[in-house]
């Protein structure tokens, strides 16, 4: 959708996106954007699910920038300069999100997805981190897994990713 199709509003705890009713209607698709973010936070604020559901709304984006290979997409939900440090078989490398992102997005064209499943998420005023194990694919097989501890701050509304540890292996079980 382009932008005269949807009408966004944000909150402390997420960003809602409102297709709108019918173009020539956007003071209507604006009005229930609003109906709808009071509904959600007047009541009880906003619920943990919500806010957890928040903070991993940037690692999809960037899960889904890497199924694409779309360097820019990776690095769209990070702070600039965010460093990843890989542990593999007790190898340790260390690179920037800059690099990472470049490097996925020239390195081939099999199709790759990566998926955690259970993250556990701990929030804490404008900080988080998420703890969750992965699996990865290359062209629908299994390739690797391990754990993933990603860093978020939040600012202005917005989680971004700040770091990302993770470790990989071959001995893997599908989820």
């Amino acid at each position: 959708m382009d932008r005269a199709e949807t009408t966004v509003r944000k909150t402390h705890c997420a960003t809602f996106s409102y297709p709108s009713l019918a173009r020539g209607f956007p003071m209507l698709s604006r009005l229930l954007a609003v109906i709808v973010s009071f509904a959600v936070v007047l009541p009880g604020g906003c619920s943990a699910r919500q806010r957890e559901m928040a903070v991993l709304a940037p690692l999809q984006v960037m899960f889904d920038g890497m199924a694409h290979r779309d360097a820019t997409a990776i690095k769209a939900p990070w702070i600039p300069g965010g460093v990843l440090v890989l542990v593999q078989e007790g190898d340790l490398s260390q690179i920037t999100i800059e690099n990472f992102a470049n490097r996925v997005a020239t390195s081939g064209t099999t199709h790759i997805e990566e998926r955690i499943y259970d993250p556990n998420v701990r929030i804490d005023h404008d900080l988080a981190v998420v703890w969750a194990p992965f699996n990865f694919f290359i062209d629908g097989k299994l390739d690797h897994c391990g754990r993933d501890l990603f860093n978020l701050t939040q600012k202005n509304g917005r989680w971004q990713i700040a770091a990302l540890a993770a470790t990989t292996r071959k001995d893997c079980a599908t989820k």
